[in-house]
């Protein structure tokens, strides 16, 4: 099953993906997706009904990050080992991780906005694993049983402030719309292994990531067990898992984003996303190239994998097919 959240920044009801590439409003049985409703009780209740009996949402319709609410967000360091090689890093021995501000969570399709001052701004397509069961001092055995599904994410990152403000990595990661993810949570039992999904990004249409989630040196199940040795997990909570080699950071010169540019990281089974990097406004303001009303796309384009939609219909068709 893929839970979808849709509507204005802020105010995003609960939807479902079906089979047919159709979304539909389910907000009367659940009003959002949060760690309290993405349970096995309620998504099983939802199983039960016929989808057909709910309604369509507008072809038009935003959609929002596919998790509300969310508690924390863990990100993974160094898990593969070509990246930690391109990064100049020994592979760790045991799993490296930071936490990151959930103010930083984005929408799948929202523009991702340079912060203030920053200068060297860097891709990083991952698996994210959001979390349906909390809990501390998790078994490696039992560490799936807490894991609700998948999406695809983008730990988007300012180098400088993450290398060279003091090297605490959580500054160049927690930014404001740095952590796009979605564009819906595809639930574990239509992902047998999520150690063995093709990841990639094309940014301006140019493929610069291309790896296997199988080259992580670390399973999700490790991830999340070993975590928990630390920390206590809750439903809701996500974790980015890092990300294979390919970055900005570790060309030969360094080549980072600028105002315009378009990243698409993409997971197989997972989908795909888009964002579009735009300037920082010193008054805070997020300038748009399409305009949202009411969550409904009703003025501008949007430019998706190197193709440009100005009609509400084209543009959902895209963000519906599951790539």
């Amino acid at each position: 099953m893929k839970l979808v959240r849709f509507g204005d920044k802020g105010t995003e009801r609960a939807g479902i993906l079906g089979a047919d590439n159709i979304i539909r409003d389910v907000s009367r049985l659940v009003s959002d997706w949060t760690g309290a409703t993405i349970s096995d009780d309620i998504i099983s209740r939802i199983r039960s009904e016929t989808l057909d009996d709910f309604p369509r949402i507008e072809a038009n319709t935003r959609l929002g990050p596919p998790v509300g609410n969310v508690g924390k967000i863990i990100g993974c360091a160094l898990t593969y080992g070509k990246h930690a090689q391109e990064a100049g890093l020994e592979t760790p021995k045991e799993p490296m991780f930071m936490l990151t501000s959930r103010t930083a969570i984005n929408g799948p399709f929202d523009d991702v906005i340079i912060p203030r001052g920053g200068t060297e701004l860097d891709w990083e397509a991952e698996l994210v694993v959001v979390l349906g069961k909390g809990g501390a001092y998790i078994p490696v055995e039992k560490a799936m049983e807490h894991v609700a599904g998948y999406c695809v994410g983008n730990d988007v990152s300012e180098r400088q402030f993450q290398l060279e403000r003091g090297t605490q990595w959580t500054k160049g990661k927690s930014a404001n719309t740095l952590k796009p993810f979605g564009p819906w949570l595809v639930t574990k039992d239509e992902i047998p292994n999520p150690n063995a999904l093709d990841i990639s990004i094309k940014i301006n249409d140019e493929t610069r990531q291309s790896s296997n989630t199988g080259d992580m040196v670390f399973s999700v199940a490790e991830l999340v067990s070993n975590i928990s040795q630390y920390l206590t997990w809750e439903a809701g909570d996500i974790m980015f898992t890092g990300t294979p080699p390919g970055v900005g950071y570790g060309m030969k010169p360094p080549l980072y984003m600028k105002p315009g540019d378009i990243m698409e990281p993409t997971i197989d089974g997972l989908g795909a996303h888009h964002s579009k990097v735009i300037a920082y406004n010193e008054k805070g303001e997020v300038a748009r190239t399409a305009e949202f009303k009411d969550g409904k796309l009703i003025a501008g384009k949007v430019r998706i994998k190197g193709v440009t939609y100005n009609d509400p219909e084209s543009y959902m068709l895209l963000i519906r097919t599951d790539t």
